[in-house]
């Protein structure tokens, strides 16, 4: 299993697999051939269903473009690659129209770039356990808690690494609760976080708790689908959880900078046994692998937070996901705004109400962490097609299109 540092990266949105991802990538092949004058990028399955919608366009053009280059698209929506739905071919061209070079690669969440059968700039696993128990039974056993196994293994600069992720986290929410009107697309959305905000601050505890918690993670999801900076946790549409569940927390238990980066570092854990064994990807296994995988990084920070053993932050971490089981991946007209954000404040409320069940409990139960893992993966690939991230089933399939 890899560094945390892969799961949370820094960039812009809306989307992880189809905007960082294929910018990584036309960044690896323009440093292939940085003197090339043409490109042809052919965009396969879910990364050309829902292409425009995701910015994918703009950011292979922007990319491979830079010193005037030509780059030509070619989208196939139809063409699902057996390895993974969210494939790209990159194609080189020399002065004379010869090709000169052919690369395919797949975008498979969260901003990873693998080849079929090994992952691109491969690096090194530093997690020698990969299931939750595994690392649960550890952790009981040493009487180390969970970020104590992450520096273990990550080293003390992890620390210095969260810190900047926490910084960057926090600036989107706080940009977010100040950003008005309407969102790019053609579903014209107004911007709904400044509103929470101000209508949250009006009522007393519970409601105001949860309110603020809606307005915090719906700032993050809303400065996503803008395209501005912020942290995949796991995914770019899912970047709204974690900040608006620890953002909150925060703010109002005024809990130190350390304890949330130790949160982050737990919650980083959590989402990584999923990346490791199973799928982030929601053009892979739905929603579930998105915003599913974030409600449960987010309620394994917000137990341990509030003192919960490893075997509550395990059961937390469980009923986040667990809840989410079988959710699809259906955006309208391919944006990241219906229902991705409403999605990312719900299941920010969701966290924290595991978080409370985990609590009230000793941590006992049936279903493990690892086994719910395994059964979200088996249900996301059962899943049809057109219920991940294509824009075609679902709710989305209703609307006009306004993406290949």
């Amino acid at each position: 299993m890899k560094s945390i540092r892969e799961l949370y990266r820094i960039g812009y949105g809306p989307s992880s697999s189809h905007t960082m991802g294929p910018r990584y990538a036309s960044q690896q092949f323009l440093q292939r051939h940085p003197d090339c004058k043409r490109f042809d990028v052919t965009l396969y399955g879910s990364l050309a269903a829902t292409g425009e919608g995701h910015l994918t366009d703009v950011a292979i053009k922007e990319t491979l473009s830079k010193d005037g280059a030509e780059v030509n698209l070619i989208w196939c929506p139809d063409i699902f690659k057996q390895f993974h739905p969210n494939g790209m071919m990159f194609q080189a061209f020399d002065d004379n129209g010869d090709k000169i070079d052919e690369w395919t690669v797949y975008s498979v969440g969260g901003g990873a770039l693998q080849e079929e059968g090994k992952p691109i700039l491969e690096s090194e696993h530093i997690y020698p356990m990969t299931l939750m128990t595994d690392i649960m039974v550890h952790c009981e056993n040493s009487g180390k808690c969970y970020w104590e196994y992450v520096e273990e293994c990550e080293g003390k600069d992890i620390w210095n690494y969260l810190h900047e992720v926490w910084k960057v986290m926090k600036a989107a929410v706080e940009r977010g609760l100040q950003h008005e009107g309407r969102l790019p697309g053609p579903l014209n959305i107004r911007r709904k976080a400044p509103g929470y905000y101000v209508r949250a601050e009006g009522y007393r505890d519970n409601l105001r708790s949860r309110g603020l918690t809606f307005a915090y993670a719906l700032a993050v999801s809303e400065e996503n689908a803008s395209g501005g900076k912020i942290v995949t946790a796991p995914t770019c549409g899912s970047s709204g959880v974690v900040p608006g569940v620890l953002y909150h927390l925060w703010s109002s238990r005024n809990f130190p900078e350390i304890q949330i980066l130790r949160a982050l570092a737990t919650a980083g854990l959590v989402g990584n046994v999923v990346k490791q064994n199973a799928s982030i990807s929601g053009a892979d296994v739905g929603c579930q692998g998105e915003v599913g995988v974030a409600c449960a990084m987010a309620a394994a920070a917000a137990n341990q937070l509030f003192g919960g053993s490893p075997r509550q932050i395990e059961y937390a971490a469980e009923m986040g996901l667990e809840h989410h089981l079988g959710m699809t991946c259906d955006p309208v007209c391919g944006l990241v705004q219906i229902p991705c954000i409403e999605r990312n404040a719900y299941a920010a409320a969701r966290a924290l109400d595991a978080n409370i069940y985990s609590t009230f409990s000793d941590g006992s139960h049936r279903v493990s962490f690892d086994r719910l893992v395994t059964v979200m993966k088996e249900t996301g690939h059962d899943l049809p097609s057109l219920y991940k991230e294509t824009a075609s089933g679902g709710l989305a399939k209703d609307y006009t299109q306004m993406n290949r």
